[in-house]
């Protein structure tokens, strides 16, 4: 890709970027939100036309009217937030928009059979007549890659690929990529995570602000290196968190019972303390109880049985306005889903959650003006880049939305702070500030439970950190004391009778 300029409106999200990429290589491409990494990746596999620039595919100019074209020049596309349909089968997605010219004709055992043989020889295994719906998100990205290789793809671009996966699941990915690689593929891998660039790509290339900063050969670059170029400046890498001081319990889970989605039981008599002045990180691999818990504090589920004491309040089933205004603020897991209102503006996102409250409103009548004012003062304190609070949401790359979020909820100024996956796709400046902001506001004497599937987070941030296991908590482990090694024991359940380590 050569001088790829592409703008949207005034906003120039491409302003002039090159990328080559050699055959059979990873090819790291690093940038921090908003940099215009997706844009380009959408780019190149026809989504969006460049409004300046050429690509060549091979040594040869190509132009992609759509997708159609770039599937057909050899390249596969696996975004961030994955395009299944959750009612069809892993073989009916993988073979969607290749049945032929007769559908009526398609032989699905045939299908069924590739399906497998692919995942055989990739290692990306997976029944190709489960239905989408029920696989874990590990499993569904691989049907994501399978329907890239069906289609024929030697060149895959995986947008943010560890997004959404557990530390297990990521190890799998690189295992599978550098399969893929060994024979013959090439992997475009989007990220903002100099760890992983260190672990799975052979080069590397920055954007920052729309332009191509630098290409690096991996092995010759370093951490520092890589972040003072993708963000401008240098950043800390390590967290600054001097000893924390507890006071009395801010926010208790006692006894909690609850069922999953499927029937089962999700949370096991779970017993829960956080303190004024601490960080309590939880760990666990996905599916074993985070989301009910997360939702039974949040007022999101009642539970079936226990108590939530919120300042020694007992606020169990309590709607979540309520427990809002006892003292709870909450950055979910899922921004679009539950943070944002996507076609909403930035101020009337912000206005959710404390339209009742000064200075967003007085006499019962809301007062934009002052909305208006707030948000800007944010959007300056938490980087958000965005033209205007009338800016749409949706506009907005990931990072700057979960930015707003945070930047909303902690302007509450709250008790407790329930804090889960509060960094998933920003890059290593808007980690190292939101970090900041967390050890602050522990500092400041709130209480925070933050649950990250990020066992580096977890172990950075913590200043008591608790596994969970099957809906338990299976090991206590002050901040120090506890290895890598030891969490993942515990999060697969082994070793769950041996003493925690708690000072």
């Amino acid at each position: 890709m050569r001088g790829i300029v592409k703008r949207f409106g005034e906003v120039v999200a491409n302003g002039g970027i090159d990328l080559a990429v050699r055959r059979g290589e990873i090819h790291a491409l690093l940038g921090e939100n908003g940099a215009g990494k997706s844009t380009l990746m959408n780019i190149l596999f026809g989504l969006y036309h460049p409004d300046e620039g050429e690509i060549l595919v091979d040594g040869t100019p190509t132009h992609f009217s759509g997708p159609r074209d770039a599937v057909g020049a050899g390249l596969g596309m696996v975004h961030q937030h994955f395009m299944l349909i959750p009612r069809f089968t892993v073989t009916e997605n993988v073979i969607l928009g290749m049945e032929g010219t007769n559908p009526l004709r398609l032989d699905r055992r045939a299908a069924a059979r590739r399906v497998a043989e692919l995942g055989e020889t990739y290692g990306l295994r997976v029944d190709p007549n489960a239905l989408a719906a029920d696989l874990p998100v590990g499993m569904q990205q691989r049907v994501e890659i399978l329907r890239a290789l069906y289609q024929g793809g030697r060149t895959l671009i995986l947008d943010e690929p560890t997004a959404l996966l557990t530390p297990q699941e990521v190890d799998d990915l690189y295992a599978i990529l550098r399969r893929l690689t060994a024979a013959g593929g090439t992997i475009i891998f989007i990220t903002h995570k100099l760890r992983e660039i260190a672990a799975v790509s052979d080069r590397v290339t920055v954007i920052r602000r729309g332009r191509t900063v630098g290409t690096r050969t991996t092995a010759e670059t370093s951490a520092p290196e890589l972040a003072a170029l993708m963000v401008g400046r240098e950043v800390l890498l390590r967290v600054e968190r001097p000893p924390a001081h507890p006071g009395e319990p801010v926010l208790v889970a006692d006894g909690l019972t609850a069922s999953g989605e499927h029937g089962g039981a999700a949370l096991r008599g779970l017993d829960l303390t956080v303190r004024r002045g601490e960080i309590v990180g939880v760990c666990g691999v996905e599916g074993n109880g985070q989301t009910e818990l997360v939702e039974t504090l949040a007022g999101l589920r009642r539970p079936d049985g226990g108590r939530v004491l919120l300042k020694g309040r007992d606020v169990t089933g309590a709607d979540p306005h309520a427990v809002r205004l006892a003292g709870l603020s909450y950055i979910p897991e899922d921004r679009h889903e539950r943070g944002l209102v996507l076609g909403f503006s930035l101020a009337e996102n912000v206005l959710l959650g404390n339209a009742d409250d000064p200075p967003f409103s007085h006499g019962g009548r809301i007062d934009y003006d002052a909305t208006a004012a707030v948000t800007r003062r944010l959007m300056t304190d938490f980087d958000v880049r965005a033209p205007s609070p009338a800016t749409p949401a949706s506009s907005l790359s990931g990072g700057n939305q979960q930015k707003l979020i945070i930047g909303r909820e902690l302007h509450r100024h709250p008790d407790a702070l329930l804090a889960v996956q509060p960094t998933r796709g920003l890059d290593v400046g808007a980690v190292e500030f939101v970090h900041r902001q967390l050890v602050a506001e522990r500092d400041q004497g709130r209480g925070v439970l933050l649950i990250s599937f990020d066992l580096d987070e977890i172990l950075d941030l913590s200043d008591r950190i608790v596994v969970l296991f099957d809906g338990r908590i299976v090991g206590e482990f002050a901040s120090g004391r506890v290895s890598r090694a030891e969490l993942g024991l515990r999060m697969g359940g082994r070793g769950v009778d041996e003493p925690s380590l708690v000072a």
